[in-house]
């Protein structure tokens, strides 16, 4: 087996880790038995270090069909009283939440965690959600790392708060501590000693009865909290501003008081159990100055919780001002940037403004440096599907399909690879773009309007794992209906958006163990759907397959098949693509430079000085989807080595 810094039994030694792979380390120094996640950024990698060592340390690691289904997995092994670790996005809590909410009701066995990770400023995700809000009516306790190492140890310390109230625990981690790397103290590994078991007398019921002990329950973490390593004040006793962070805003803080030179004026208090609120704890930082700056992503959620806290001892913590999101002093929303997430400059500047102190931001510094440098032209980059992705040759023959049908067709999608359908990387196809299932069920809905006039045939775009995550129920609501539609189902064979992890339709397992997959094509006929298999890399034939299905009218599945070309490129040799420069005619050919402009993909490029197309042999995959739009056929594939050739 490999030998993983995570994985090593060496404790005390120091190891440079990621967020994510403390968090893993975490889990197997509270020994955690049992690991169940949907695939997820920014917090992917945690199950993957888990899955690569879980035989060694008698562990289950799954990726489970969504994120409900992983939840209750890992509840099962809590049931029968063993550590169970689930993982998760923001967007997966969503998800998550009917059953999370009823969890509590319930009570727990052995240590639930559930890592749920934040994505502020929305680097992998299409919005910026701020999951705290949804412990306190789930009724779940919240803990937040201020980076890699608290990850690794809150974690293991998560258990043991779990076990103490009988209540699953979140800990929140943000893309920042996922990705970030961090010196991380390695601590002894806790064996694999018990054994699941399920006495006839244990039951895990939820009613409403229940809710009064829920919050019995809650009451007692408030000794567990008050003592917590997590929750911190350093600083002056009499400081002129107290700080309140939480997470790696704590570190921004840190940094920012040592850059101003402020260490004597300036205190912070650190809080890393964020619900409930330890309330003697927060009221005893709050005496300490008459005013309060709060430094928290996404929303102002700490702050909120403080002021309600303060407004109910007014009389003991005296008059004070609150300074954060709410006031302004804290910028929220960003220029450029959306909102959420704070930096080291952002933190800097609210702080130095609170203290009536100028400071110039590395931003404004940098730009000063930059204009003084000689300009250089960047071509401006999209975000842009992979050379050779099938999914581009999909939307090209959706788009193509929907323009020769002629009543103004259009096409939903949803999250996935081919979310980039709504830029130029997929020709603006989709036109909506939610959460995991939705442009099925948008599909639903608009398929049920043709009798009331609605003339333009709607297309549906889902991709193979987030049609098993979300996809199914959908579907078949739109038979039971009689919903009329044409769903393309885009099979690449893999989860590809997180890093290619299998999926109910794969042959492994996410400990690499074979498996018995549930192929797309027998579940959409078990469904008695009308069913068209093609491959997207034969354009033409896609195109008039879809045209095709339009004109039927009724609900129909066209399931495109074809690898991800990242994975399938590591199994493959790749045939070389190339321009024959004679026959390539340049901007005359007038197709607007089709192959390197037009179709956008990253292998094809236009070679200014010469006036012609060429390929990159470095980033061709050789799918030879580009030599079937070339007009001229100026575009060759080898054919040599070649077991299926494209439309050339």
């Amino acid at each position: 087996m490999p030998k993983y810094y995570w994985n090593l039994d060496e404790p005390g030694k120091r190891c440079m880790l990621t967020g994510n792979e403390a968090a893993a380390r975490g889990a197997l120094e509270a020994g955690v038995r049992l690991v169940a996640s949907y695939p997820g950024s920014p917090s992917v990698q945690i199950v993957e270090c888990l899955a690569a060592v879980a035989r060694a340390h008698g562990i289950y690691a799954e990726w489970s069909i969504n994120e409900k289904v992983a939840l209750e997995v890992a509840a099962a092994g809590s049931f029968a009283g063993l550590r169970a670790l689930s993982v998760m996005k923001a967007d997966g809590l969503n998800v998550a939440m009917d059953f999370l909410t009823t969890l509590p009701l319930s009570g727990t066995r052995g240590g639930l965690v559930i890592v749920v990770s934040d994505d502020p400023g929305a680097h992998s995700s299409v919005k910026e959600e701020d999951t705290r809000y949804l412990a306190p009516p789930a009724h779940v306790p919240l803990l937040e790392p201020a980076n890699p190492e608290e990850a690794k140890d809150m974690l293991a310390w998560a258990y043991e708060v779990s076990e103490a109230v009988r209540l699953p625990v979140i800990v929140r981690l943000v893309t920042r501590i996922c990705h970030a790397r961090g010196t991380v103290k390695l601590g002894p590994i806790k064996p694999a000693k018990d054994s699941p078991s399920f006495p006839l007398q244990q039951r895990f019921i939820t009613a409403a009865r229940f809710h009064p002990r829920v919050h019995e329950r809650l009451d007692l973490l408030q000794d567990h909290f008050r003592d917590s390593p997590f929750n911190l004040y350093t600083g002056p006793e009499k400081p002129e501003l107290t700080v309140f962070a939480s997470g790696v805003s704590y570190d921004y803080a840190t940094e920012a008081i040592e850059r101003l030179g402020v260490e004597k004026r300036v205190g912070i208090f650190k809080i890393g159990t964020l619900w409930p609120l330890p309330e003697a704890l927060v009221l005893e930082n709050l005496k300490r100055s008459d005013r309060v700056l709060f430094l928290e992503e996404i929303e102002p959620f700490l702050e909120d919780q403080t002021k309600s806290l303060a407004a109910q001892h007014w009389n003991m913590v005296g008059p004070l001002a609150f300074l954060g999101k709410r006031s302004g002093d804290v910028p929220w929303v960003i220029k450029s940037r959306g909102m959420g997430e704070i930096d080291p400059d952002i933190t800097i500047e609210a702080l130095a403004g609170t203290l009536n102190m100028s400071f110039e931001p590395g931003s404004v510094r940098l730009r000063d440096k930059k204009a003084r440098l000689p300009e250089i032209d960047l071509p401006l980059r999209f975000p842009n599907l992979c050379p050779g992705c099938p999914h581009r040759a999909s939307f090209w023959a959706i788009k193509t399909a929907l323009a020769l049908d002629g009543r103004e067709g259009f096409a939903l999608g949803d999250i996935g690879c081919y979310a980039l359908g709504v830029l130029p990387a997929g020709y603006e196809v989709l036109r909506t773009v939610h959460s995991m299932g939705s442009g099925i069920g948008l599909a639903s809905g608009f398929g049920k309007l043709k009798d009331m006039g609605f003339e333009h045939p709607t297309v549906a775009v889902i991709g193979d794992s987030t049609f098993y995550h979300a996809g199914i129920p959908p579907l078949i609501n739109a038979k039971i209906s009689r919903s009329q539609y044409l769903c393309i189902i885009l099979d690449n064979e893999t989860t590809a958006m997180t890093g290619q992890q299998p999926h109910p339709g794969s042959s492994l397992t996410a400990m690499r163990e074979a498996a018995i997959p549930v192929p797309l094509a027998e579940l959409v006929k078990s469904l008695d759907i009308p069913l068209t298999v093609g491959d997207p890399y034969q354009v033409q034939e896609t195109i008039e397959t879809i045209i095709d299905l339009l004109q039927k009218g009724d609900l129909q599945v066209l399931l495109l098949q074809r690898g991800c070309a990242l994975k399938t490129g590591k199994d493959q040799a790749v045939p070389r693509v190339y321009v024959d420069q004679e026959r390539c005619l340049g901007d005359a050919c007038g197709c607007s430079r089709l192959c390197s402009r037009v179709f956008s993909c990253p292998a094809n490029i236009w070679d200014e000085e010469a006036g012609k197309a060429r390929i990159d042999e470095v980033l061709c995959t050789g799918c030879g989807v580009c030599a079937a739009l070339c007009p001229q056929r100026a575009i060759m594939v080898e054919s040599q080595g070649r077991d299926d050739d494209a439309d050339i």
